[in-house]
C-alpha cells in the first residue's frame, strides 16, 4: 500500500509554490524595515494578497507536517524547494516573468534531484527526541533570533540571502520538532508536547525573517537561501536521530539527489538582483499621480518585460 505521505508531499509542493508568489507580491508593496521588527508581520497582514499567501503557506505547513509522519526529513525538506518551480511557472503565466536560460536549467536540475530523493526515500515512523533535543531546539531559537537582530542591517542581495538562510534554519528546526510530534498518539499528548510550542516559536521567527528577506532582494534569493540552509541540518538530524530511512542499495541515489538539489538551490541565489523598489520605514516615498507600483518584477526569478 502506498503511503499517504506521498500525496501530502505533492500537495505541499503546490501550496508552497503559490505561497511564495503571493507573499512576494505583498512584501514588495510594504515599506522596507531595517530592524528586527515583528510589526512587519502586522503590516503585511494588512495586505489581502499576503493573507492568502500566508493561508497557502499554512496549508503547505500542515501538509508537510502530515508528510513527515512517514517520510524522511531529507525528502520533505528538499521537496519544499520544488515550490520554487511552481512559483516560476505561475510567475511566467500570471506575471509574465521571463526566465533566463540558466535558471530554467537550474530548475530542471532541481526537479532531477527531487526525483532521485523520491526514488531513494523509504517511509518509516519517527523516533522521539529526548530532553537534550528539546534543549538544543530552544537554544537554536535564541541564537537564530539574536543573529537575525543584527542581520537586518544588511541590504540588497546579501540581506536576502542572510535573512533567508536564517529563516531556513528556523524552519529546519521546526521540521525536526514536527517529525516526532506527528506521531503523537492522542490529541492530549499532542497539545502537551513541548515540541508543539517549539515548532510554533521557530515558525513565527522563520516567517518574520522570510518577510524581511523578501523585502531586500528577490524571491528566488530569499527562498533558495532558505531552502538550502534548511535542508542540510534537518537531513542530518533525521538520519542520525529520527529513524529516517533509505531503501537498501539506493544510498548513492539519495546522496546524489540531495547534492544535486542543494547545488541547484544554491545556484538559484545567483539571480538575486532586486527587481523592485520600496519605501523605507520612516521615509515613505510619495507615489507619482497616475503611476502605481509595478506588479511585475516582484522577484529575481525572472526579469519582466522591459
Amino acid at each position: 500500500m502506498v503511503s499517504s505521505g506521498w500525496w501530502f508531499l505533492t500537495a505541499m509542493i503546490a501550496a508552497y509554490g503559490v505561497a511564495n508568489l503571493l507573499q512576494s507580491v505583498a512584501a514588495t508593496r510594504t515599506t522596507v524595515h531595517h530592524t528586527f521588527d515583528p510589526g512587519l508581520l502586522l503590516r503585511l497582514a494588512g495586505h489581502r494578497t499576503y493573507l492568502i499567501g500566508l493561508g497557502c503557506q499554512m496549508l503547505g505547513f500542515v501538509l508537510a507536517f502530515l508528510a513527515r509522519r512517514d517520510l524522511p526529513l531529507f525528502l520533505v525538506q528538499a521537496s519544499v524547494a520544488a515550490g520554487l518551480g511552481v512559483t516560476a511557472v505561475l510567475g511566467v503565466v500570471v506575471l509574465k516573468w521571463r526566465l533566463p536560460a540558466a535558471e530554467i536549467a537550474l530548475l530542471v536540475l532541481l526537479f532531477t534531484g527531487i526525483t532521485a530523493l523520491v526514488l531513494s526515500a523509504r517511509p518509516a515512523p519517527s523516533k522521539q527526541l529526548g530532553t537534550a533535543g528539546l534543549v538544543a531546539l530552544a537554544v537554536a531559537l535564541a541564537v537564530i533570533a539574536v543573529v537575525g537582530f543584527f542581520a537586518v542591517r544588511l541590504h540588497g542581495a546579501p540581506g536576502s540571502v542572510a535573512l533567508g538562510s536564517l529563516a531556513g534554519l528556523a524552519f529546519s528546526a521546526a521540521a525536526v520538532a514536527a517529525r516526532p510530534l506527528a506521531s503523537a498518539p492522542t490529541w492530549d499528548a499532542f497539545l502537551r508536547d513541548p515540541l508543539l510550542y517549539l515548532l510554533i516559536a521557530h515558525s513565527i521567527v522563520g516567517q518574520l525573517l522570510l518577510g524581511l528577506a523578501m523585502q531586500r532582494g528577490s524571491t528566488t534569493a530569499a527562498v533558495a537561501a532558505m531552502d538550502a540552509a534548511g535542508a542540510v541540518p534537518a537531513a542530518i538530524v533525521g538520519l542520525l536521530l529520527l529513524n529516517d530511512k533509505i531503501w537498501p542499495g539506493r544510498e548513492w541515489l539519495a546522496a546524489a539527489g540531495f547534492l544535486i538539489t542543494l547545488a541547484s538551490v544554491i545556484g538559484l541565489t545567483r539571480y538575486a538582483e532586486p527587481q523592485h523598489h520600496h519605501a523605507t520605514a520612516g521615509h515613505r516615498e510619495k507615489p507619482t499621480p497616475g503611476k502605481e507600483g509595478p506588479l511585475l518584477n516582484v522577484s529575481g526569478i525572472g526579469r519582466g518585460p522591459s
